[in-house]
């Protein structure tokens, strides 16, 4: 199920054979921490994840989220190191052990500039795209989509290349609905996976019949476009939780698009039904304007692929040397 692991002692725990040291918490959440360590073998640092499993539903989620770590090695999705499931009485947890990535979340870069009254230049937003979509391209030539894109499932490392992590939303790409009870349980699943600021308007209500695939991760809807199409018309492909294009939106202008709307309460399953309109501004080109707006087709059926983005990518900024997208 995973190397063996022991609590050698307070500050100290022993996974896979090598020990490490219990430095101070990295973050927390409702279902999951994690902990900063320290190899004491070769001096390196990890984030410990810990994640709580009530049940068998919960462990085998545990367990989905390492399978899907084993699935790559790739530069722009963060690595598994070890892992093990450890009893808590009648309670577990999942511990994962992941490289630590010292720059933090894309969120909390996004934050600090806020903060300081500034905004990302678009140089630096176009790297931290290509690295996301070289990660999200790794995911989808897989079968699988991620489900779960978001600033805070982006960290950045000392050379400012995104890494996706929290994989454990993951699923095969292509989802087939074919009957009211297969809808309900897919909208219950987003529910419960997908923050509700982020989630794409076809998983508020699910049709009967349609097919879900990997442009899931590829979604918003703004309003210089041509007039609204239904956007489950026709359902040939739906929703992203946490979408790209959400995230893209967030690096341009400070806040995702529906973050606004959910902190004051109101209803983010009626706002994501209208169009968006992109706030005034002229620090963004036209080129990356127009990015943005091929990421944000209403119709889900016209909107693009990764490696269509990646192209359009490609045409405004080269790939950073070196930067080997194809080991998978």
């Amino acid at each position: 199920m995973g190397q063996a692991l022991c609590v050698c002692s307070r500050g100290t725990v022993s996974l896979g054979g090598a020990r490490y040291l219990l430095l101070h918490r990295l973050a927390e959440g409702g279902f999951s921490y994690v902990d900063l360590v320290e190899g004491l073998r070769d001096g390196r640092f990890y984030a410990l994840k810990r994640i709580l499993c009530h049940d068998k539903e919960d462990r085998q989620a545990a367990l989905h989220e390492v399978e899907m770590h084993g699935l790559f090695d790739h530069p722009n999705i963060l690595r598994l190191v070890a892992h093990c499931m450890v009893e808590k009485g009648a309670k577990h947890e999942a511990w994962l052990l992941l490289p630590y990535v010292k720059g933090g979340t894309l969120w909390r870069e996004v934050e600090a500039l806020r903060g300081k009254g500034t905004f990302m230049p678009e140089e630096r937003i176009l790297l931290i795209l290509h690295g996301i979509c070289r990660g999200l391209q790794a995911i989808h030539s897989k079968g699988y989509a991620h489900r779960d894109l978001k600033p805070t499932n982006v960290l950045l490392d000392e050379d400012d290349q995104p890494v996706l992590m929290d994989l454990g939303s993951m699923n095969q790409a292509r989802i087939e609905v074919n009957s009211s009870r297969e809808a309900l349980a897919v909208q219950d699943w987003a529910a419960q996976r997908c923050t509700i600021s982020y989630r794409a308007p076809e998983l508020f209500t699910v049709p009967s019949q349609c097919v879900i695939d990997e442009r899931t991760d590829i979604w918003v809807r703004i309003s210089p476009l041509a007039s609204p199409v239904p956007l489950l018309q026709g359902c040939t492909d739906t929703t992203t939780l946490q979408s790209l294009g959400c995230v893209l939106y967030c690096m341009m202008f400070g806040e995702g698009p529906y973050d606004a709307i959910f902190q004051k309460g109101d209803s983010v399953a009626l706002a994501v039904q209208n169009p968006l309109t992109l706030p005034s501004t002229t620090r963004h080109s036209a080129a990356l304007q127009r990015l943005l707006f091929s990421m944000m087709t209403v119709n889900p059926q016209e909107r693009p692929t990764i490696n269509e983005i990646l192209h359009q990518l490609e045409g405004l900024q080269p790939a950073p040397a070196g930067q080997d997208t194809t080991q998978i």
